[in-house]
């Protein structure tokens, strides 16, 4: 895996904000759903960015958690049709699950975030615990 220097995450995932933010360099979009994180990836892949962790990471469904984290590089590259046709594979893919119609009560959404959390600091060789005391002791 690249230096932590070269990546940049796009989450929608506040706890991933709050664990990694001062490891990483993040675009953090809180508003975003699951699928507009996607083709905000989408655009960096298509600008150049490569690809570090796969889209549709995890067996967690696009339509049961509202959250997703991507590493890509942090500079621009040459376009890879190849990086571009995951991304792309990745947004139809989604795009096949039915919307979420119920809403999420808070711990469902912290566990949802837990889970985004952890496939990233895995893929990144992060210490996730270590992150998770970092909030634990401003609480």
């Amino acid at each position: 895996m690249k230096n932590a220097r070269d990546f940049l995450i796009v989450t929608n995932n506040p706890l991933l904000a709050q664990c990694m933010g001062d490891c990483y360099e993040l675009s953090f979009f809180p508003d975003c759903s699951y699928r507009e994180i996607l083709v905000k990836v989408r655009d960096l892949v298509y600008a150049g960015h490569i690809l570090y962790t796969h889209p549709l990471s995890g067996s967690v469904k696009p339509n049961e958690t509202p959250y997703k984290s991507i590493a890509v590089s942090k500079a621009p590259h040459t376009f890879s049709a190849e990086q571009a046709g995951i991304i792309a594979e990745c947004i139809l893919a989604a795009d096949k699950f039915p919307p979420r119609t119920r809403a999420l009560g808070e711990a469902v959404k912290r566990d949802f975030q837990l889970i985004d959390y952890t496939l990233l600091a895995g893929a990144l060789e992060f210490d996730a615990a270590a992150g998770l005391s970092k909030i634990k002791n401003h609480e």
